[in-house]
């Protein structure tokens, strides 16, 4: 049976993800995040699109980009992306093999059922995932640490993040946005918390 098309939708805001083959820890150490730095960065010089999140595991990715009109499409992003990270792996370990699962997952943030909502939750699911995997403390202590973009005005990303709309539009100053955000990190904490069996987690 065939595999169904890929939903297209320009201007839309897209989480993707994608995982190493076989689940393997391709990723894992210096050299993933550098390789992960560096294709964002050509990808972002190459293409017209704003990368509202970014966060590496050992063994997958997490990015949230919002996509623009009449410019590359969600699936171009992410095999450009996919592409450079793998070419640059097999050329530092003497490879071949396949690096990536076959095809990336995707979500339309703008699809929910309340969107804004989701994607203030889903940037502290990405910002915690290398926490929950144990490779992490606190998400903004995080390799890429993303999270700080929307925590301090003044923070610079190791690649570039542009804030989504609906993190600006919490408050009107950046302090006012930030109060509002932390509460949805407490609220994903304590399903975390409920998750692992603890009472509370260290940050």
């Amino acid at each position: 049976m065939s595999r169904p098309l890929r939903q297209i939708k320009q201007g839309s805001t897209h989480h993707a993800y994608s995982r190493c083959h076989g689940k393997k820890n391709l990723l894992h150490g210096k050299y993933g995040k550098i390789y992960f730095i560096e294709s964002i960065t050509m990808c972002q010089e190459k293409y017209d699109f704003d990368l509202i999140a970014a966060e590496i595991v050992a063994n997958h990715i997490h990015l949230i980009i919002k996509t623009s009109e009449g410019k590359e499409t969600i699936s171009r992003i992410m095999q450009y992306v996919k592409a450079r990270i793998a070419e640059k792996y097999n050329k530092a370990m003497g490879e071949t093999g396949a690096f990536w699962n076959e095809r990336f997952g995707s979500t339309i943030i703008e699809e929910a059922e309340n969107p804004e909502e989701y994607l203030l939750w889903l940037l502290w699911y990405i910002g915690y995932n290398p926490v929950r995997k144990g490779l992490s403390r606190d998400p903004r202590m995080n390799d890429i640490g993303f999270i700080n973009c929307y925590l301090d005005e003044n923070f610079n990303a190791p690649v570039k993040i542009t804030l989504h709309n609906y993190f600006i539009k919490l408050g009107d100053t950046f302090e006012m946005r930030v109060k509002k955000f932390l509460t949805y990190e407490e609220a994903y904490r304590k399903r975390l918390a409920v998750y692992f069996g603890h009472a509370q987690l260290s940050v």
